[in-house]
């Protein structure tokens, strides 16, 4: 039976402590026990914890064997902000689908409200990247930024490939520019190159947009003749990234 996978509060090389609601969840909910085995992921590493004592407040864990880790995808998905239900779903899945970071992007077309109160969503889609990471068993939690005006974010690290997802592009597919470009081994976990990618909100990029990352480098490619919502295109980038970088 596969264990379930708990992300550690606090933890040192021989015991961990589960802390608040994932303490609580255990304690209330899953009636765990006194010597209940449990994966758990302690900063870099998945070890094997045993309970040793549980309270309301914390669960407390010795530490033992290392299990083998999986590595999250050399992704940073730059997301516009779009309406709040649907963002929330798009970092969920982008989680699952083993993102390494998520930038939300303020956009000329983004909806000035949204724009506003994006600040104070940010630890709310933290803690859902940070639940969607231990329901899908991932190894660590993607970094969600702060969120931050395209203008801000156009030199996205010079060792990357950056891929501006446009609608009005016909000539480059993902697909295509991938196949292109130099070849998955390069994007390993060990090595230091990373795909940026970015989506735009609801009405798409303005043309002063493309036009300012196409100046940093960024490549306009398609996901195709259908128009897309924000959340499907970050889902599809993803999935189809994972399939050309390989188990």
């Amino acid at each position: 039976m596969t264990r379930r996978r708990w992300i550690a509060d606090e933890w040192d090389q021989t015991s961990a402590v589960l802390r608040n609601a994932q303490a609580a969840h255990l304690a209330r909910v899953l009636r765990a026990q006194v010597g209940q085995e449990f994966d758990i992921v302690a900063g870099t590493e998945v070890r094997r914890g045993v309970i040793d004592n549980i309270r309301e407040d914390a669960v407390e864990l010795s530490l033992h064997e290392t299990l083998d880790a999986t590595t999250c995808l050399p992704l940073v998905l730059a997301l516009s902000i779009i309406r709040y239900e649907r963002m929330e779903w798009a970092i969920e899945k982008l989680t699952e689908l083993g993102v390494a970071r998520i930038v939300p992007l303020i956009a000329q077309r983004t909806e000035k409200h949204l724009a506003q109160a994006a600040q104070k969503r940010t630890e709310r889609w933290r803690k859902i990247a940070h639940e969607s990471a231990q329901q899908s068993r991932r190894s660590d939690v993607p970094e969600i930024t702060d969120p931050i005006p395209v203008s801000n974010y156009l030199s996205a690290g010079p060792d990357a490939l950056h891929l501006l997802l446009s609608e009005h592009e016909r000539a480059r597919s993902l697909r295509g520019c991938l196949e292109n470009s130099d070849g998955p081994e390069i994007y390993s976990a060990t090595a230091p190159r990373t795909i940026c990618a970015a989506i735009g909100p609801e009405g798409g990029w303005t043309d002063g947009e493309v036009v300012s990352f196409a100046k940093y480098g960024w490549q306009s490619v398609s996901l195709g003749s259908r128009i897309l919502r924000a959340e499907t295109a970050a889902i599809a980038v993803a999935s189809v990234l994972s399939s050309w970088l390989g188990p």
